[in-house]
This record gives C-alpha cells, sequence and structure tokens, in this order.
C-alpha cells in the first residue's frame, strides 16, 4: 500500500512499433522521481490489426478509428488494474494515470496531431483520473507537438558540464541533447523501427528482428542506401519531429522499385540507415560525452553495434542511470500528468518550436 507522504501516478504508453502497452507506477513526490512498478503486455492482435490499418486513409474511417480507441482504452485499464495488483495498490492510491494515446495521425504542418484513446473510458474502467492529449496543445501553440519526453529528460538525466545525449529508439528515435550549459535541443531524427519491422512482417512474418540477427545476416547496399539517405527529412533543420506519416512500406517499396535485392540484405541497409541517421543527428549538435539509449531498439544488438561504429563515445543503456530502459517513456508520461495537474507548463519550445511554454494534456476526472 501507499504510505502517506507519496504521490503516486500511472504512466501509459503505446508508441509507433504497435508493439505493446507500458505501463508503470511512479513515485514522484521528492525531488528524485522512484519506479514503484512496471508491467509491459502485448497489444491485442485485433486491435494491433485495427491500429495498422488506421495508419493510412480507408473506408468509415472516424467509426473504425473510435473503436479502436475504445479498444485500446480498455486494453490500457486492463494492465493499469493488473499494475496495481502487483504492486499492492488500489485505484485509490494513485493521483492519475498519464496516458499519451496511440498516433495514428501526426500532421503537425497541418496544425493538428491525433492520439487515439477513449480517456473517458479509461477513467470510467479504472476509477482513476486520467491526463492524456498531451500533444495538442504545443501544435495549437505553432509547435510540433514532438518530441515531448526532452523536458522530463532535462529533470530526470541532465548532468552538469556534460554533452549527455538520452536516445529514444522507438518505431521512429528522438534524442535529447543536454548540454553541459544546461540547455536542450531535442527531435526526431528519423527511422528507428518502424522499417525494420514492417520489412520483416512482410518477409518473414515476425513482429520485429529478434537482436538484429537477420540485418546483421545481410549486407550493406551502398547505393540503396544513398538512395534513402537523400530523403529531405534527414536535412531538416530542429524543430521537427515525424512518424508512419512519412516512414512506411510505400516510402520503402519506392526506393525499390526497380530493384531485386535479397531481402536481408534490405533488412541490412535498413538497420545501417537508422544507425546512420541517429548518429548524424547527434554529431551535428557537437561531440557528445556520453549517449544513453531507451526504448525498444535497446534490444536490437545489431543496430546498437552499428551505431556505435559512428559515434565518438560509448553507449549505454538508460539502466546505468538507474531507469530500465523500457520504462522511460511510460515514466516521462507521468510526470507529464502530474505536471498537467499542477498547472505547470512541460514543453520546450526550443525543442517543439511553439511560441512559448504550455500546460500540457487534458483532464477526465475518475
Amino acid at each position: 500500500m501507499a504510505n502517506s507522504s507519496s504521490q503516486l501516478f500511472v504512466g501509459l504508453m503505446t508508441g509507433t512499433s504497435l508493439d505493446g502497452i507500458d505501463a508503470v507506477v511512479v513515485d514522484l513526490a521528492g525531488d528524485t522521481p522512484q519506479l514503484v512498478a512496471s508491467l509491459g503486455a502485448p497489444l491485442p492482435a485485433e486491435l494491433r490489426q485495427q491500429l495498422f490499418q488506421l495508419q493510412a486513409p480507408s473506408h468509415d474511417e472516424i467509426h473504425l478509428a473510435q473503436l479502436a480507441a475504445n479498444a485500446h482504452s480498455r486494453a490500457c485499464a486492463e494492465v493499469v488494474l493488473a499494475l496495481l495488483k502487483q504492486a499492492d495498490l488500489t485505484a485509490a492510491d494513485i493521483v492519475a494515470v498519464g496516458n499519451h494515446g496511440q498516433t495514428i495521425r501526426h500532421r503537425p504542418e497541418y496544425r493538428y496531431t491525433l492520439q487515439i484513446g477513449n480517456h473517458a473510458l479509461l477513467a470510467e474502467y479504472s476509477g482513476i483520473t486520467v491526463v492524456g492529449d498531451f500533444r495538442s496543445r504545443d501544435v495549437a501553440a505553432g509547435g510540433q507537438g514532438a518530441p515531448l519526453v526532452p523536458a522530463f529528460h532535462q529533470a530526470l538525466f541532465a548532468k552538469p558540464n556534460s554533452n549527455r545525449v538520452l536516445l529514444n529508439i522507438g518505431g521512429i528515435a528522438n534524442l535529447s541533447w543536454l548540454s553541459a550549459k544546461g540547455e536542450v535541443i531535442g527531435f526526431d531524427s528519423g527511422p528507428g523501427n518502424v522499417l525494420l519491422d514492417a520489412w520483416i512482417l512482410q518477409h518473414l512474418d515476425r513482429h520485429y528482428d529478434a537482436n538484429g540477427e537477420w540485418a546483421a545476416s545481410g549486407k550493406v547496399l551502398p547505393d540503396l542506401l544513398a538512395q534513402m539517405q537523400s530523403e529531405p527529412f534527414f536535412t531538416l533543420p530542429a524543430p521537427k519531429s515525424t512518424g508512419r506519416d512519412l516512414f512506411h512500406l510505400d516510402w520503402l517499396n519506392h526506393h525499390l522499385a526497380t530493384r531485386n535485392d535479397s531481402p536481408a540484405d534490405v533488412q541490412a541497409t535498413l538497420c545501417e540507415l537508422s544507425a546512420w541517421s541517429i548518429a548524424t543527428a547527434i554529431t551535428q549538435q557537437g561531440a557528445p560525452d556520453e549517449v544513453y539509449v531507451c526504448g525498444g531498439g535497446v534490444h536490437n544488438t545489431h543496430l546498437i553495434q552499428r551505431l556505435a561504429a559512428h559515434l565518438p563515445c560509448p553507449i549505454q543503456s538508460t539502466a546505468a542511470l538507474g531507469v530500465d530502459p523500457d520504462w522511460v517513456e511510460a515514466f516521462a508520461f507521468a510526470w507529464l500528468a502530474q505536471r498537467c495537474l499542477a498547472g505547470q507548463t512541460a514543453n520546450l519550445p526550443a525543442v517543439t518550436g511553439a511560441r512559448g511554454e504550455r500546460v500540457l494534456g487534458a483532464i477526465w476526472p475518475a
């Protein structure tokens, strides 16, 4: 049970990879947030398929999106209740759930971003206040609405007199450059796992390339790599963000249209593209002293090895900083929920391009 001095929040994250629901209980009472409990669960297969279909325009998609939002919230509620049982907690012990929702469109150039999830339903099922829709206020203020985690990275991981990089490799990779002077730069660098996952699903019917073994079995195709490196997104200045709206199988197939390459060689080249784009985004900011990785990509041994080959400093997991790399993103949305309830700003205009600092999120009381 929680003690009277604790301030417990639940953070929920389902990312671009669509691989599962990450849930944490975090105690945010003190200066140093503490991870109390964590639980991961795969997305139900039917829901995963629905979410994949919603990544592109389809017939009756408004109705399909609402059904998927309801199913997403039911799945999240089940994970939250299982997490509380695991931690010997009740809904009454939790201040709020911070729920990212599932991104199905991210078009800040048109002044919108859409993360579906029926937050009212989640509050009803869980009996806990829910804070969600974190990105739209930043977009309304002219920002990208992403990435939002650099403010959390700064609060938890910044180190005086060190250029420290926090790198999240999910479907899309994003980085936070925490400078020795206390400044923060953050943006999406491009594909992390999204193209790797899509390609192996198409050819081997697997959801991900375990340890990067399939990529490691192939060889990098320099001409294909150079062709993909010409994508204009890579040379855009920050602030910038991206998602499946740009990096998807049709994008890849466009580059493969006149080719007949070995699928394993294509996978090796996609892995190199992710490593190159991440490393380039980092080194364009300067020479980092430390790079710490979180997100699903940390488990792709081949990707991490290729990334290390491009960087001038060692790479470590955020476990070295005391936070398991699988839970950093969910941790961040618990922190964002607390900031919202306290009326505190949580975006970094230098990161997102917003006109100013804003309180992020909307609240659905229990």
